[in-house]
């Protein structure tokens, strides 16, 4: 699974987390967080790559339009399987229709990246292509990490 998809697995428990017990976060917070995360990932990704202030300042706007492209088709995805498992009765037609978003995520995934890649290819060093997405997998791993740590501090009473 993609680092930022498993990033945005996260956010519904961490906003959640961030609220207390029982309270669903505005819009307006969600959106706030959704981008400080963002900023978050991209400040992690630069430094992992040791972009120079030059490189970072193309980067960031063609990785973030990047990423909002594949935060779109998840979204989309993750909102078809919801409305079907939501459904008393989903017709066959509506499983078959969010099965095929499902297995077909990881290809428009794929398709999206070949698409910067070119973009990417200008900015970035061969060595620092190589390691943008080990840097996106360290960043999943470290999300997981930060969020485990919330976890085993919060049960310790």
């Amino acid at each position: 699974m993609k680092p930022f998809l498993l990033f945005l697995l996260f956010i519904p428990s961490l906003l959640c987390n961030a609220q207390g017990p029982g309270q669903k976060p505005s819009k307006a917070q969600a959106d706030r967080w959704f981008n400080e995360m963002r900023a978050y990932k991209t400040e992690f990704i630069a430094k992992s790559l040791e972009l120079t202030p030059e490189q970072k300042e193309k980067f960031v706007p063609v990785y973030n339009a990047m990423n909002s492209e594949l935060d779109k088709i998840a979204r989309e995805t993750r909102d078809l399987e919801r409305s079907v498992s939501k459904n008393d009765h989903p017709s066959d037609l509506e499983y078959e229709k969010a099965t095929e978003a499902l297995f077909e995520l990881r290809s428009r995934e794929g398709d999206i990246d070949r698409k910067y890649y070119p973009q990417l290819r200008e900015i970035l060093s061969k060595k620092q292509l190589f390691k943008l997405k080990s840097a996106e997998r360290r960043f999943g791993r470290h999300l997981m990490k930060h969020r485990e740590g919330k976890g085993k501090r919060g049960n310790r009473k």
